[in-house]
C-alpha cells in the first residue's frame, strides 16, 4: 500500500516538521525529475522507500508526508541532462544531501561510486556512472528543532569590548582532564563548566569556532589515514557536524549544540563561528557527486564559460556562486537559521573576498553586501571577514564596508617584523599599534573594524613563531624549506627545542612582548587556544590534516607563568579604556591639558619628528596614551575618562636608557607591565617626569599615571 502525500509547500526549504509530518522542499532550475528517498540506517541499507515530487513552484520541488517524525533519515535522487560541458550534472544513481539538512547522520566513506562518471575512464568526467552511491553517503536527517531556551539572551559584548578566542571544539577539549572521557572532543565538552571557568578566568568574552558546518574529510587524506582536521571543506551549511556530538547522530547534535551556546551564553560568553561559504567539498570537475552538483550544478557554481570546468577562487576546486539568488537565498537562510534557531553572535567568513566578487572583480557593493546589509537579522550580529581570496586581486584588507570587522593580516606581519628586528619603518608599526587608520578610516568605520591577530590557526603557534625559522610538516608529507619569508619568524638562535637558557630567556620574553603589543594595541584582540600558555606544534606551520596530539591542547603541559601573564594582560585591557577606543585618535591638544590625546616619543624623551619615523634602522620608541583624551561617552552619557599610559618599547637586542616626558604628562608614573621581568611587582617603584630608567633589550615597559578624574570615578563606582 502506498503512503498518503500531500502536495506541501515551496517554502520553508529543506526538511520541516510540523507535529503531525514533515514538508520537503528543495531547489533545482534544471532537475527533470526528483525522488525523495527514505532510510532505516544511516549507512549501508537500501532505500525503504522513494517517492517522487511532483509539485514544483518557482523551481522548488516540494510534498508533505504525513506520519513522518523527526529522525527520519532521508536523501535526494536528481534526473535531467548529463551534460558537463553545459554544466549540468544530473545522475540520479547518486543519492544528494540535502542542502538544507539540519542534521547528517555520519560521514562520507570513500567509495568509486560517490563520483558522477567512471573512475579511470579515458574520459574522465565526460563519462556517467552507472553505480548506487547511496551505501556511502551519510544521510539527511528530520529535526526537531523545538528546545526550551529558558531566559538565553545573547551577551551582545561590543566589539571595543571583545577578546576574541579561536579555537577548535576537539582539539581545545580532547585531552581536558576534568571533561568525562566520552564528552571529550564534543559541544558537550566545550560547555563543560572546567571550559567555561577556564574561559572566564582568561578574560575571553567570545570564542570563534574553527568550522562546525558539517564537513567531509578530502579523499586524498583518507587514503593516507589523515583527516581534515581544521574543517574548511563544507558540505552541509545548516548541520553541526557529527563528528563533535557526544549524544548521537540522528539529530541529537543539534539539541548539543544548543546546550553549549545556552551554557557559554550563561557566562557571558559570545559564540562565532567560522563558516566557509565560499565554496563546498565537492572540489573541481573530478570531485564526487555528494549534493550541489548533482542537485543544479548550473546554479551553485561558478562555471568558466565552457561550463565543465569550474573557476576557483578559493584553492580549493570550486567557488559557489553567490551572483545568484538562489545561491544568496542559501547563504541567507543558512546565517539566519544560526542566529534565530542556534542563538549565535556572529560569523567569521572565510576567504570573504570571494562572496564579493562579482564577473572576477572584488566588488565592494556586490549583491552580497546588499542582502547582509538590508537583513534585520544578519546586519546585527558579528560580522567578521577574511578578507582575501586566492585569486587575481583578492587582497582586499581595508576595503570591506562599514558594519564589517576584517582579519587584519597587516597588523600580523608588521608586528612580527618589529619584534624579529626586521628593517622596517617605525611608521607601518604605529600604524598597527593605534588601529590602523590608514586601513579602516572611512566611511564610518572605527578601530574595532581591525581584528587584531599575531598567530592563527594556519600558520605557527605563538611559541613555534619563536622557534622556528622553517616549517616543519613532515607529518603532512610536505618539503620543509619555507624560510621567514612566509612566516616572519625568528627562533631566537637555535631551531626548535633547545637546552640553551639565554634561547629560551629571549623565547619567553618575545612571547611576552607580542602578547603585550596585541593587547595595548587599539582594535579588537584575537588570540589563538593554547597561544597563552605556550602551545607547540612542533613547527608545524599547517597542522590542517593532524587530528591528533600535534593539533590538541596539551592541558597537563600548560605553562603556568605565560598564563598567569596573559591573564593580567588581558584583565588589564578590559579594565582601561585608554586601550580600546572607540573613537580615532586625533593627535590634538585636549582641552584643558595643552596635552594631545596620544604622543610619540624617542628614548631620550623627545617628540619623534617627521623624519625619525622613516629610519629604517630603528627599533625603540615610546608612546603616551592620554586618559582624558578619549572623547566619548558611556551608556548613560557620562563622560569616559582613564588614567594615562607611557610604553616604552625597546626592540633592540640591548639595553637603552628612555628618560620620561615633562610633568604636563603627568608627574609620577608607576609600573604596571615589564615584559623582561614579568615577576616585578606592580605599582612599587614610582619615577617622577623626566626621569631616566633602562629597559631591557626586546623588552616592553608600561607605566601608568593616575589620572584624577578617573580616580574620582573608581571611587564613586
Amino acid at each position: 500500500m502506498s503512503r498518503p502525500t500531500y502536495p506541501g509547500h515551496p517554502y520553508p526549504l529543506g526538511a520541516t516538521w510540523d507535529g503531525e509530518g514533515v514538508n520537503f522542499a528543495i531547489y533545482s532550475e534544471n532537475a527533470s525529475k526528483v525522488d525523495l528517498c527514505l532510510f532505516d540506517e544511516p549507512k549501508g541499507a537500501a532505500e525503504k522507500e522513494c517517492v517522487r515530487l511532483t509539485e514544483r513552484s518557482n523551481h522548488v520541488w516540494h510534498i508533505y508526508l504525513p506520519g513522518v517524525q523527526p529522525g527520519q533519515l532521508y536523501g535526494y535522487r536528481m534526473e535531467g541532462p548529463y551534460e558537463p560541458q553545459q554544466g549540468h550534472r544530473f545522475n540520479p544513481n547518486k543519492l544528494l544531501i540535502d542542502p538544507y539538512a539540519k542534521a547528517i547522520a555520519g560521514t562520507i566513506e570513500w567509495h568509486d561510486s560517490l563520483f558522477g562518471y567512471e573512475m579511470g575512464h579515458p574520459e574522465e568526467d565526460l563519462s556517467f556512472s552507472a553505480t548506487d552511491s547511496s551505501p556511502f553517503v551519510p544521510k539527511s536527517v528530520v529535526v526537531d528543532v523545538a528546545f526550551d531556551w529558558e531566559s538565553d539572551k545573547p551577551p551582545k559584548t561590543p566589539y571595543h569590548q571583545s577578546v576574541i578566542y579561536e579555537t577548535h571544539v576537539k582539539g581545545f577539549t580532547k585531552l581536558h582532564p576534568d571533561i568525562p572521557e566520552n564528552e571529550r572532543g564534543t559541544y558537550k565538552g566545550m560547555a563543560h563548566p572546567a571550559v567555561i571557568q577556564y574561559l572566564k578566568e582568561l578574560g575571553i568574552t567570545a570564542i570563534e569556532l574553527m568550522p562546525v558546518h558539517h564537513f567531509v574529510t578530502d579523499r586524498h587524506l583518507a587514503d593516507k589515514g589523515l583527516t581534515n582536521y581544521w574543517g574548511y571543506n563544507t558540505i552541509g551549511f545548516f548541520a553541526p557536524d557529527v563528528r563533535y556530538s557526544a549524544s548521537g547522530i540522528c539529530g541529537e547534535q543539534v539539541r548539543e549544540f544548543k546546550e553549549m551556546v545556552k551554557a557559554l551564553h550563561k557566562a557571558g560568553i559570545e559564540v562565532i563561528l567560522d563558516v566557509v561559504y565560499n565554496h563546498t567539498a565537492e572540489g573541481n570537475h573530478l570531485g564526487p557527486t555528494l549534493s550541489f552538483r548533482g542537485i543544479s550544478n548550473a546554479d551553485y557554481y561558478r562555471l568558466t564559460e565552457d561550463k565543465r570546468y569550474y573557476m576557483d577562487y578559493t584553492g580549493t576546486g570550486n567557488t559557489l556562486n553567490a551572483r545568484l539568488p538562489s545561491v544568496l537565498r542559501l547563504i541567507m537562510d543558512s546565517l539566519r537559521y544560526w542566529v534565530l534557531d542556534m542563538h549565535v553572535d556572529g560569523f567569521r567568513f572565510d576567504l570573504a573576498a570571494t562572496l564579493a566578487r562579482e564577473l572576477h572583480e572584488v566588488d565592494r557593493l556586490s549583491a552580497f553586501f546588499d542582502i547582509i546589509h538590508q537583513d534585520p537579522v544578519i546586519s546585527q550580529v558579528k560580522l567578521i571577514a577574511e578578507p582575501w581570496d586566492v585569486g587575481e586581486g583578492g587582497y582586499q584588507v581595508g576595503k570591506f564596508p562599514a558594519g564589517w570587522a576584517e582579519w587584519n593580516g597587516k597588523y600580523r606581519d608588521s608586528i612580527r617584523d618589529y619584534w624579529r628586528g626586521a628593517d622596517s619603518t617605525l611608521a607601518e608599526f604605529a600604524s598597527r599599534l593605534t588601529g590602523s587608520a590608514d586601513l579602516y578610516k572611512e566611511e564610518y568605520r572605527r578601530p574595532t573594524a581591525s581584528i587584531n591577530f599575531i598567530t592563527a590557526h594556519d600558520g605557527f603557534t605563538l611559541h613555534d613563531l619563536v622557534s622556528y625559522n622553517d616549517k616543519h610538516n613532515e607529518a603532512n608529507g610536505e618539503n620543509n624549506q619555507d624560510g621567514e619569508s612566509h612566516n616572519r619568524s625568528w627562533n631566537c638562535g637555535a631551531e626548535g627545542y633547545t637546552e640553551d637558557p639565554l634561547i629560551n630567556g629571549l623565547r619567553e620574553r618575545q612571547k611576552r612582548n607580542l602578547l603585550t603589543t596585541l593587547f595595548l594595541s587599539q582594535g579588537v584582540p584575537m588570540i589563538v587556544a593554547g597561544d597563552e600558555a605556550g602551545r607547540t606544534q612542533q613547527g608545524n606551520n599547517n597542522a590542517y590534516c593532524q587530528d591528533n596530539e600535534i593539533s590538541w591542547l596539551h592541558w597537563d603541559q600548560l605553562d603556568q607563568s605565560l598564563l598567569n601573564y596573559t591573564k593580567k594582560l588581558i584583565h588589564l585591557r578590559l579594565k582601561h579604556p585608554a586601550f580600546c577606543r572607540r573613537r580615532w585618535f586625533r593627535g590634538q591638544p585636549v582641552e584643558g591639558s595643552g596635552v594631545e590625546d596620544i604622543g610619540w616619543f624617542l628614548p631620550e624623551g623627545a617628540e619623534m619628528s617627521d623624519e625619525h619615523w622613516d629610519t629604517d634602522f630603528a627599533r625603540s620608541l615610546a608612546v603616551y596614551l592620554n586618559g582624558r583624551g578619549l572623547r566619548t561617552i558611556g551608556p548613560k552619557g557620562e563622560k569616559i575618562v582613564d588614567d594615562s599610559f607611557y610604553i616604552m618599547l625597546n626592540a633592540h637586542h640591548e639595553p637603552l636608557s628612555f628618560t620620561l616626558p615633562a610633568a604636563s604628562y603627568g608627574a609620577e608614573w608607576h609600573i604596571l607591565l615589564d615584559t623582561g621581568q614579568p615577576e616585578k611587582e606592580e605599582g612599587k617603584q614610582v619615577f617622577k617626569a623626566q626621569s631616566t630608567m633602562e629597559i631591557g633589550g626586546r623588552s616592553i615597559v608600561v607605566l601608568m599615571h593616575e589620572e584624577k578624574q578617573a580616580k574620582e570615578k573608581a571611587k564613586q563606582q
